[in-house]
Order: C-alpha cells, then structure tokens, then sequence
C-alpha cells in the first residue's frame, strides 16, 4: 500500500467539502443518517457473499464502508488514528473465545 491514514483523510475531506456535508440542511455529518448509510452498506457487503457476486464487487463494498468510516470520524471530530491505536492496544491484551460460529476476541465471558 502506498496510501497512508493521512492520504485517505484528505481524499474523503475532499469529498465531503465537495458535497457540502457540514451543512445542517444537507444532514451529512447527522450521525444517525451516517449510521443508516453504514448498515445499508454492510448489507449490500452481505449480499455479495450470499449472492456469489464477484471479488470485485466485494472490494468496492467494503471501500464504501471504509469511507464511510473516515467520513465518521470526521463529522464527530474524532482523531481516529490516535482512536485506532488506543483500541488496538487494548485488544491486543485480551482473550480469545471460541463461540458457535467462530473465535472472537472479547472483553466479555462465556456464560
């Protein structure tokens, strides 16, 4: 990769100064509209793999979630970087549990 986080940032500031998300009245930085969009995408992430669709279909599915994501962190003002490293840390530190449909790596326990 020769993008770096500060690279992908920029380019979906762009894009959100290009269509003038920060206005109130375009409702582009309301995060319980941003959220609706996220889910609608991981459904259409979904229905690549259930439909067989293409690898290609799949990457650009999961491109739209990751700008999407970006663009999350910049309608809340959120250092997602700094964010991302404080997680990691943490997570790196926990268990992992084998549930019914696979290992998961959690704070939480086994009842």
């Amino acid at each position: 990769m020769s993008q770096t986080y500060a690279d992908m940032l920029t380019k979906v500031k762009e894009f959100h100064d290009k269509h003038e998300f920060s206005k109130k009245e375009n409702n582009g930085h309301d995060m319980a509209y941003r959220i609706l969009l996220t889910i609608e995408e991981l459904g259409e992430l979904s229905e690549c793999f259930t439909k067989g669709k293409p690898e290609s279909e799949k990457a650009e599915e999961l491109a739209d979630i990751l700008i999407l994501i970006l663009g999350h962190a910049i309608a809340m003002d959120v250092d997602l970087e700094s964010a991302f490293d404080l997680k990691m840390k943490e997570i790196m530190k926990r268990p992992a549990i084998k549930g019914d449909l696979g290992i998961r790596v959690t704070k939480y326990h086994q009842e």
